[in-house]
């Protein structure tokens, strides 16, 4: 059923306003966490994007409802002053793109207010880095989003290593880490969820100094 109640009240009237604040840093309006849904996937690598938005639910009081229309479960929140969708698509990695089109569509929010955190295969376990614009780097969820919305959307990538062969890339992401480099992308998970009333406030640039001074395991 849509718009099955998780908690809160309808985002409508929420929506009405958001675009009428002014904010010094990153006027962020939708934050789209990247993953598989359903119990098998929750612990994967490939699920980094829905821990991020998952711990920033839980931290600031929002609670996800599934919204047939939107094609994944949202939660409002507000950090520093800031109004914020939460998005985790339930259309599966290679179709993400179609969620976050249509929560932006609706609510006429702009790529350039969208942050999509994912996992990222290029970067060392643990390490995180803020990025705005550039192509897929070969992860199929952020090749749908840019043939939803382009490129010019803000990308939080989470750290979770390469197996070394591009043939073993799809049991890699699929599968769960090892618990120590597991706690290491939990750890840059808070590192990044640390972080958002930086970016909100005072912009990228300091945050992405917090950010990318963190180091991963090599």
């Amino acid at each position: 059923m849509e718009g099955r109640r998780r908690g809160g009240p309808c985002f409508f009237g929420f929506f009405q306003e958001l675009g009428a604040s002014t904010m010094a840093g990153l006027p962020l309006r939708i934050i789209a966490g990247l993953g598989n849904p359903g119990p098998e996937h929750q612990v994967t690598r490939h699920n980094a994007g829905f821990w991020f938005v998952d711990v920033l639910a839980r931290r600031h009081g929002g609670e996800f409802r599934d919204y047939r229309k939107y094609s994944g479960e949202t939660a409002r929140i507000n950090i520093s002053g800031q109004d914020l969708i939460l998005l985790k698509p339930t259309t599966y990695m290679n179709r993400s793109g179609l969620s976050i089109r249509q929560v932006s569509d609706f609510f006429k929010v702009g790529p350039d207010e969208i942050l999509v955190a994912h996992d990222e295969l290029d970067l060392a376990v643990g390490s995180v880095r803020l990025k705005h614009g550039g192509g897929h780097g070969g992860h199929n969820g952020l090749r749908d989003t840019i043939a939803h919305i382009g490129e010019s959307f803000w990308r939080l990538r989470l750290g979770v290593g390469h197996p070394g062969s591009k043939f073993d890339v799809i049991d890699y992401v699929l599968t769960r880490a090892p618990r120590a480099e597991e706690d290491l992308i939990l750890e840059a998970v808070n590192t990044a969820a640390d972080s958002m009333p930086l970016l909100l406030e005072q912009g990228a640039e300091r945050a992405m100094t917090k950010l990318h001074s963190r180091a991963g395991k090599t």
